[in-house]
């Protein structure tokens, strides 16, 4: 009886063992490819985390070629993926601006006006990540 209970809690650890190295970055079956690693904004602004409550809002966008979003600002950090299309984001107290294309992601500028048009022909899509105090919005319209 000993043995078999010995037997069964070595093929227990064996196959927590096992299925815990499935999870290990080496495991053939999964394949992480890092896209990006940002310290600072579009404007070069340290990333700046809500100080409370904090909620991570997921949307997606949509912008038709040709379009261009109204003069706005974010009070808490916004980060979006380029699934497809082209847009180029101008800081409209600057003048400075970028254009992102397919595979690029983008830390937004906080608290900064500017607007983004969609300089293609195809329209642009965005995965939109916003982290912001709990209830907020992350969106504010130059009036």
């Amino acid at each position: 009886m000993r043995n078999i209970l010995a037997s069964a809690l070595l093929l227990a650890a064996a196959s927590f063992s096992t299925n815990a190295s499935a999870l290990d970055s080496s495991a053939t079956s999964v394949v992480v490819t890092p896209l990006a690693s940002k310290t600072t904004t579009a404007s070069g602004q340290p990333i700046t985390l809500p100080q409370k409550n904090v909620e991570v809002q997921v949307s997606s966008y949509q912008i038709a070629p040709g379009a261009t979003l109204p003069v706005h600002q974010h009070p808490f950090p916004r980060y979006a993926y380029v699934e497809a299309g082209t847009l180029k984001v101008t800081n409209v107290e600057t003048g400075a601006s970028n254009t992102y294309k397919t595979g690029d992601f983008i830390v937004e500028m906080i608290g900064q006006w500017h607007q983004a048009t969609n300089i293609g022909t195809d329209p642009v899509k965005l995965l939109v990540i916003d982290q912001v105090e709990q209830g907020a919005k992350n969106t504010i319209l130059k009036q």
